[in-house]
């Protein structure tokens, strides 16, 4: 059981945090471009173009972030058996390589970009969500690890 009681709810705020930001990256990087045109996008617009994202990009975007974390937190709990000392540097480029990955094998498969904030800059925005994902998840993990 302790995979239920104390994997999956580190697992599940790791991938929220995660989301939450590759989200708020990909909006404003969208709305960075509109701006970069001329378009005048007030402040209420963004928050409500964010939240709108957030929403629209929860059941795809969301789960294939949370494919890609599990998949690479899984390799990374087996590695960390081996060298403990370097976990928060691992659980850090599991994030990362995680959305590498999946970025650049669908924009390879489709020749399409799933997530208009994650072209130029945008890309390692997106890099630094998986990156703070997998620290949190490594944080928790550690903070919250049955005492000896």
């Amino acid at each position: 059981m302790p995979f239920l009681t104390r994997v999956l709810p580190i697992f599940l705020v790791s991938w929220l945090l995660t989301f939450t930001l590759a989200s708020l990256f990909h909006s404003q990087y969208v709305v960075n471009q509109l701006v970069n045109v001329g378009i005048v996008v007030s402040l209420s617009d963004r928050i409500n173009l964010t939240l709108d994202d957030w929403l629209g990009l929860l059941l795809t975007y969301g789960a294939i972030i949370a494919i890609a974390l599990a998949i690479a937190f899984l390799v990374t709990v087996k590695l960390t058996k081996k060298v403990k000392q370097y976990s928060m540097v691992l659980f850090i480029a599991a994030g990362i390589t995680a959305f590498a990955v999946v970025l650049v094998a669908i924009e390879s498969i489709m020749n399409i970009h799933i997530i208009a904030g994650a072209r130029g800059w945008g890309f390692y925005l997106q890099l630094l969500a998986g990156a703070l994902g997998g620290l949190l998840f490594a944080l928790l993990t550690k903070a919250l690890a049955p005492k000896q």
